[in-house]
């Protein structure tokens, strides 16, 4: 169980701290002036589409589309991407901020968002030209996918836990962990229009288990293997190496102390003569 936290459901505000508030805050601010320059200040939609990710114009060198793609949420028509984006980090977050602390909590929601984003490409580049057009659109933006992998990173960090999601439904690690893989694949099934694209969650949850799911994450853990296979490997080279240094030299390790024989008490001599 989480340390701080009990199995019952609450009826309470989560509180977020103070690196979620800062990531909402800067998330609704983003929103909020692309909404207000191009609804009514008339700005131009090409400083939008500017910052939006495009596999294609990444690839000829545009890779901060990569980075800003997940800050923007749709600007006009409606207010559910943003709301769901906000609320999904909301109800979830504050516990791992908690658990984790702020520097590898924002290490994990930035880290999500790029990685969700570079498996969608990778996966677009590999499908078929006609597949990948209704799986990624031409221009793919939101913070969706680093929700699924923070619902991902919560079901498998506070397993047995219950939480009450919009107040009212308690869900379980396990039920939020199916609920989210279903909804995906629905979507994904349906052909549901998504401006993150289709993809992205998929690279979301992924994320989700890679660098959230325990303390090492099974990202760290994998590297601190790695890194310990190359120190032996290291420490059996620079043991052989001294073993043939030595095999070269044609000198002897002779054990310490005068050696006597069995059988009397006079000193065994070494072969050669003493050795000083």
């Amino acid at each position: 169980m989480a340390r701080g936290y009990s199995e019952a459901p609450s009826l309470g505000l989560p509180r977020p701290g103070r690196a979620l508030r800062a990531v909402l805050l800067g998330l609704f601010a983003i929103w909020l002036a692309f909404a207000v320059g191009l609804n009514w200040g008339g700005a131009s939609p090409a400083i939008f589409e500017l910052l939006c990710g495009n596999t294609e114009r990444i690839l000829h060198g545009e890779i901060w589309r990569l980075f800003t793609a997940p800050l923007l949420h749709i600007p006009s028509g409606t207010i559910s991407h943003i709301l769901f984006t906000l609320l999904g980090l909301y109800f979830l977050s504050p516990s791992l901020e908690r658990e984790w602390g702020p520097k590898r909590f924002l290490r994990f929601l930035g880290g999500s968002a790029v990685f969700a984003y570079a498996f969608q490409m990778v996966v677009e580049l590999a499908l078929p030209a006609t597949v990948a057009e209704k799986v990624v659109p031409s221009m793919w933006f939101g913070a969706g996918a680093v929700v699924s992998a923070v619902s991902i990173a919560w079901a498998l960090t506070f397993r047995g836990r219950t939480i009450n999601l919009m107040f009212v439904i308690p869900v379980t690690t396990r039920g939020l962990l199916i609920f989210v893989v279903l909804m995906n694949v629905m979507y994904l099934i349906a052909q549901v229009a998504a401006p993150e694209g289709l993809i992205a969650p998929f690279g979301g949850m992924l994320a989700g288990w890679l660098f959230g799911s325990g303390s090492p994450s099974p990202l760290r853990r994998a590297w601190l293997k790695l890194k310990l296979a190359q120190l032996d490997a290291e420490a059996r080279r620079e043991a052989d190496a001294r073993k043939q240094r030595v095999a070269k030299s044609g000198l002897q390790v002779l054990e310490g102390g005068r050696g006597r024989d069995s059988d009397d008490d006079e000193p065994k001599k070494p072969p050669g003569g003493w050795l000083n």
